[in-house]
C-alpha cells in the first residue's frame, strides 16, 4: 500500500532511524506496517555482542512511526508544513526478544484521534505473536521556520 518512497515523503526520519519499511494495510481505524530486522543495523553491534537483540525503545519508536503514518493519512497532513512528534509512552510491555531475520509487524489503532493530539495503541508482532505493545501519544505541529527537512 505504501512503499519506502511513499513513507519517506511523509516521515522526516532516514536511515538508520527510519524504522518502517512498508505499509501493508492503511485505513482510518488501523495501520499494519512492517520492519525487516537486519543484522546490518548499527545498534546490533553493541546490543548485544554475540547475542543481537533489537532494543525495546526502537520497537516502540517503530510503532510510533507507524502511528504517525496512520495519523497523517486521516488528517489533511502536509509534511512540508507539519511534523508529528512522539509525546508519551504508557503501558509498554515487552514479551519476547526481536532478533535479526525477524519480520516485525507493526499494528496500530487510534484510541483518540483527530485534531493535533492523537492517542494510539500499538502491537508489534513476529510470526503472529505479540513481542511488544504500548499506548502512545503524538502531536501534529507546524514545522519550525527554517526547518531543513521542510524544504
Amino acid at each position: 500500500m505504501l512503499d519506502i518512497r511513499d513513507i519517506e515523503r511523509i516521515l522526516p526520519h532516514r536511515y538508520p532511524f527510519l524504522l518502517v519499511d512498508r505499509v501493508d494495510e492503511l485505513g482510518p481505524e488501523r495501520i499494519v506496517a512492517r520492519k525487516l530486522v537486519s543484522r546490518n543495523e548499527p545498534h546490533f553491534n553493541g546490543h548485544f555482542p554475540g547475542h543481537p537483540v533489537m532494543p525495546g525503545v526502537l520497537i516502540i519508536e517503530a510503532l510510533a512511526q507507524a502511528g504517525a503514518l496512520l495519523a497523517a493519512s486521516v488528517v489533511s497532513f502536509d509534511p512540508a508544513k507539519q511534523v508529528i512528534y512522539f509525546m508519551a509512552i504508557d503501558k509498554a510491555r515487552f514479551r519476547k526478544p526481536v532478533i535479526p531475520g525477524d519480520l516485525l509487524s507493526l499494528e496500530v489503532t487510534p484510541l483518540r484521534k483527530g485534531g493535533a493530539i492523537w492517542k494510539l495503541r500499538g502491537e508489534a508482532k513476529v510470526d503472529g505473536a505479540v513481542v511488544a505493545e504500548a499506548e502512545l501519544l503524538a502531536s501534529i505541529q507546524p514545522r519550525a521556520t527554517g526547518d531543513a527537512a521542510a524544504g
